[in-house]
């Protein structure tokens, strides 16, 4: 195993690779190498010290191919220190509690319980209706969503380098 950091991720427009692409960048900045993938090009956790996956949130799930990752690769995750996010509430305020109670999907709590994870962090989204589809603008409409981008781009930075201070500490 090398020192290597993976930060993988799911998300449907981009908001969450950014995130994702934010915390590898630190990381690097703190001395590690890191490989950001989207969870449906990583083949194998063998040459990784650790792991961070993330997840879009989006209509009130996270991403399948996420769910998906981390169920078929429990095993290899458990083996390693587990950071988890995920990102997708808009508007301003606690992004905790704008998920309403749930962070992990139910179905997925017994496989993250299992892994136990130095930390599962929930940051702000980017809800863009330039690029969603016409049923999905009508639907943030009806539920009355926030739109924009609210990513805290300094919390996410101060979260990546907890990570850093964890693994070298």
């Amino acid at each position: 195993m090398s020192d290597k950091i993976l930060i993988a991720y799911g998300s449907k427009y981009g908001a969450t690779a950014e995130i994702a692409d934010k915390i590898g960048h630190v990381l690097a900045d703190e001395g590690f190498e890191t490989d950001v993938l989207s969870v449906d090009k990583v083949k194998n956790l063998a040459d990784y010290k650790a792991v961070v996956i993330g997840s879009a949130v989006y209509f009130g799930g996270w991403r399948k191919e996420v769910k998906k990752f981390i169920k078929n690769n429990e095993t290899g995750l458990a083996e390693r220190p587990v950071w988890i996010f995920c990102s997708g509430p808009a508007g301003k305020g606690d992004p905790v509690k704008k998920m309403q109670g749930w962070i992990v999907p139910k179905g997925l709590k017994p496989v993250v319980d299992r892994l136990k994870p130095k930390d599962v962090a929930v940051f702000h989204g980017n809800v863009n209706p330039a690029k969603m589809s016409g049923l999905e603008k009508w639907t943030i409409r009806n539920v009355k969503s926030d739109v924009g981008d609210f990513r805290d781009w300094e919390m996410i930075t101060k979260w990546a380098k907890g990570i850093a201070g964890a693994l070298k500490g």
